[in-house]
């Protein structure tokens, strides 16, 4: 069998059987799939029932990107089955399923010295890493790129031996049968997979595969033309009936609800309750303390609530964080000397105090306000652990809640369950640890729910950052430019993170431990795409006291805000239109020049002069071969309540489309994110306690604010992109360039209201 770059699994596995997994070596690893009745494995991807159910396993947690209908449709397609058959169960953590192009990408995190080892999927540093760790991490858009591959070759499989079975009853060749619609098909005659399912578990599965000849691929509409999908989303209907089950809709028998408050930053210690206080209160089952919280169980969670409340904890705190403080430390960051220069292009740059243009740009902490806070249940019965929560990184969770309670890793069982919302906050697995050692005090089940003002305290915000971006313009008149630094001062928050999530260190050991370190991945985005010849990044690494964290858009969120608008700056200092500026720098990415093309086209974009308020911006995620690329032209005005948006207009490269009405969700959804982040979503801190207590007080778009989208892709041939990013990462730059236009006000710093117009 070929060995290829995602060709992971191959084999068939029947009642429990075992798969062989080509990583490092051949090795062989129970199939996770658990087969009923009448019911067969296919690997460790599909089963097929007698009743003609084909489920699909997902080792992605699905919290809205739709990734439990992607990998399905891909199986559906290559295997030929009808979609109305297909479900999906949620995959057993196992080796098998391991993120091993997430784990290339993060080996900055886990690598140490040896990253530059792992800096690719099929390495074998990464290939040992991710199955010895079970890395089955959902983030980064990485879950198409990852398992597309491995589901196709199941569904191959599946399929030759579908067909092998349907031949020897016919007595033909398997050459001359297809499978379409569930049905493996020879001239007039046809047997269903169903039928076909117990023969076919007893063939030996072809080797290799045979895959189709392409993917599967949609082709693009235009913006504002429908069509029927398809490949309908599978959580679709269940979502809009309030069927679909979350985290905090288990229910067990004898089941207890636990509320909790924290310390105001997490090094502060419990020091006194008074128990008394909710004496009154009916249905408190028990209180447990741990070293800086304490919860209270009760029969319903608005007593649990209310009684840790009347409890009146109090927290010894050493030390308290301000954003006053935090800006100046970073401020005064970037005057020293002290910089890790992550990337640079011809000879880099460096301006030795005559730049031709220095500008710097500011963001505020961003917290990911998901609609869900932080919700888990367990049940403990004194030698096994049973956990049911939503979690992107599920295997570090429950290594996470046995070393917590003191069992082994086998003793310990996790029942994903889908996410309300995440934005990667559920790579965070605090909640998993808490609920654990509530359930062992209890000793019953019990359903830990965060308040929402424990989330936003709790919260592990994008980190804050400040840019300084200098540059060499060309003297000609022409504007182009020659050289360009881009100087960034925010904690090494990713290299925080990875310790918290791979060597389960509290928050302040991962700060303590990652002070001064260069954070290659807090600069991402920050190279960019325009044909600039001396580039330089540098990371200038602070340390703020405040635990960070990864959300939505990562630091390319913050990168393209300062780039692109730098860029129109550039523009409307020598009075240059900023389209055909921009497209002057682009010779060499001529995907990024259609985008921008088509995006004029469709908003009809005048130049962004004359108080207009059109604003535009692009950028590049990924590399130029299989990046995606976006541009967006705003509308915006300043109105009598703050910033209105009146429409968004993008176009998307993403390469090959794999499901084109997920993809414009995805955009779509990502430019209202990108929105938020723009109003509001951030939180200023004041003695270690942040100012945002509610979910008013982050000023979220509601409805009303939500402008006109139109989302336009171009069709293409590359390597199929994920698209959840993209629009989060190019909203905020193109309003805040549309603001400009439309007051002559420029907004140097996110969210745009902390500082007014």
């Amino acid at each position: 069998m070929e060995l290829t770059r995602r060709g992971v699994l191959t084999g068939a596995a029947v009642g429990g059987g075992f798969v062989v997994a080509w990583m490092l070596l051949p090795r062989s690893y129970p199939n996770p799939l658990e087969t009923q009745a009448e019911e067969y494995a296919f690997d460790a991807w599909i089963k097929i029932a007698s009743d003609g159910v084909i489920t699909v396993a997902l080792p992605q947690l699905e919290m809205g990107q739709g990734v439990s209908t992607i990998l399905p449709q891909i199986v559906a397609a290559e295997l030929g089955a009808d979609w109305r058959q297909i479900a999906v169960e949620p995959a057993s953590v196992s080796a098998l399923y391991a993120n091993a192009v997430l784990a290339a990408r993060w080996a900055p995190l886990w690598g140490g010295v040896m990253a530059g080892w792992a800096d690719t999927p099929d390495a074998i540093m990464t290939q040992r890493f991710a199955g010895s760790t079970r890395f089955m991490a959902t983030a980064d858009g990485t879950s198409l790129e990852a398992f597309e591959q491995p589901c196709r070759m199941a569904a191959a499989a599946a399929r030759g031996m579908l067909t092998q079975a349907a031949a020897e009853r016919w007595n033909v060749s398997p050459e001359q049968c297809e499978a379409e619609q569930g049905f493996v098909v020879f001239e007039d005659q046809r047997l269903s997979f169903a039928e076909l399912a117990a023969e076919a578990a007893d063939q030996s599965p072809p080797d290799p595969p045979p895959l189709k000849t392409r993917p599967y691929a949609e082709n693009p509409l235009a913006g504002e033309a429908e069509a029927d999908t398809q490949y309908p989303r599978i959580d679709l209907p269940s979502k809009v009936d309030g069927t679909h089950l979350f985290a905090g809709d288990v229910r067990l028998p004898g089941m207890v609800y636990a509320a909790i408050r924290h310390g105001p930053l997490d090094k502060a210690e419990l020091t006194d309750f008074n128990p008394l206080n909710a004496r009154d209160i009916r249905g408190i089952v028990g209180a447990v303390e741990g070293n800086r919280w304490l919860a209270v169980a009760a029969t319903n969670w608005w007593a649990a609530d209310r009684a840790v409340e009347a409890m009146q904890p109090r927290f010894a705190v050493n030390f308290t964080v301000d954003s006053d403080d935090i800006a100046e430390r970073m401020d005064q960051a970037l005057k020293t000397d002290d910089a890790h220069i992550i990337a640079e292009r011809g000879e880099g740059y460096n301006s030795g105090g005559n730049a031709d243009l220095a500008l710097g740009y500011e963001v505020e902490a961003g917290v990911h306000a998901t609609l869900e806070t932080s919700t888990a249940t367990a049940r403990y019965d004194g030698e096994r652990l049973e956990l049911w929560l939503a979690s992107q990184a599920p295997e570090q969770a429950r290594a996470a809640a046995a070393k917590a309670i003191g069992l082994k890793l086998q003793d310990v069982v996790l029942y994903p369950m889908p996410a309300g919302g995440s934005f990667d906050r559920r790579l965070e697995h605090d909640h998993a640890i808490e609920v654990a050692l509530i359930a062992r005090e209890l000793r019953r089940p019990v359903q830990l729910i965060w308040s929402r003002y424990e989330e936003l305290q709790q919260a592990r915000p994008r980190a804050p950052a400040q840019m300084l971006l200098t540059a060499q313009i060309a003297k000609d008149g022409s504007g182009m430019i020659q050289g360009l630094k881009t100087r960034i001062a925010t904690p090494p928050s990713n290299v925080e993170f990875g310790q918290r999530l791979f060597e389960n260190k509290t928050s302040w050991a991962a700060i303590n431990d990652s002070t001064g370190m260069a954070d290659p991945l807090a600069c991402e985005g920050a190279m960019p795409p325009y044909a600039i010849p001396n580039v330089t990044v540098q990371h200038v690494p602070v340390e703020i006291g405040l635990p960070c964290s990864r959300m939505r858009g990562n630091a390319d969120a913050v990168t393209a805000f300062a780039i692109e608008s730098f860029i129109d700056e550039v523009a409307t200092r020598n009075d240059l239109e900023p389209l055909s500026f921009r497209i002057s720098m682009l010779g060499q990415d001529a995907r990024l020049v259609a985008c921008m093309q088509s995006a004029a086209r469709l908003a009809q974009w005048d130049g962004g002069r004359d108080q207009s308020g059109q604003g535009l911006a692009c950028h590049r995620m990924g590399d130029a071969a299989s990046g995606g690329r976006i541009a967006c032209i705003a509308d915006a005005r300043a109105g009598e309540g703050g910033l209105q948006v009146q429409r968004l207009v993008a176009v998307v490269d993403i390469g090959r489309i794999v499901n084109l009405d997920i993809a414009r969700q995805q955009i779509e959804g990502g430019l209202v994110f990108g929105l938020s982040q723009a109003m509001g979503a951030s939180t200023r801190y004041r003695s270690g306690v942040p100012v945002a207590q509610q979910l008013a007080d982050l000023n979220l778009p509601q409805l009303a604010d939500c402008p006109e989208i139109l989302v336009d892709f171009i069709a293409s041939d590359a390597p199929a992109f994920d698209p959840g990013e993209l629009g989060a990462v190019v909203a905020a730059p193109a309003i805040a360039n549309a603001m400009f236009s439309a007051t002559g006000t420029r907004l140097r710093r996110l969210p745009f209201l902390t500082e007014g117009l």
